[in-house]
């Protein structure tokens, strides 16, 4: 799990882990993030009409560098 938690959330698991948290602690503070954000990325939530048509598990809190990734990966789609 971690490792793939790891594989979208690279920058945010080596801040954790450089912090000295614990696998365990890294994980679940960044299990959900890592979700949300995968989606995110595969442009799940790019054609929704408005805000009221998100799903209740669309969003979750992040740092400007991830929301930079995510509307990156918008404009090249």
């Amino acid at each position: 799990h971690c490792l793939s938690v790891r594989a979208v959330c690279r920058r945010e698991i080596d801040c954790d882990r450089g912090n000295g948290y614990s696998w365990k602690i890294t994980l679940l503070r960044n299990y959900w993030k890592s979700k949300v954000k995968q989606e995110w990325l595969n442009g799940k939530y790019s054609n929704i009409p408005s805000q009221n048509s998100l799903p209740e598990k669309s969003m979750y809190p992040m740092d400007v560098e991830t929301w930079g990734e995510i509307l990156e990966a918008e404009l090249e789609r």
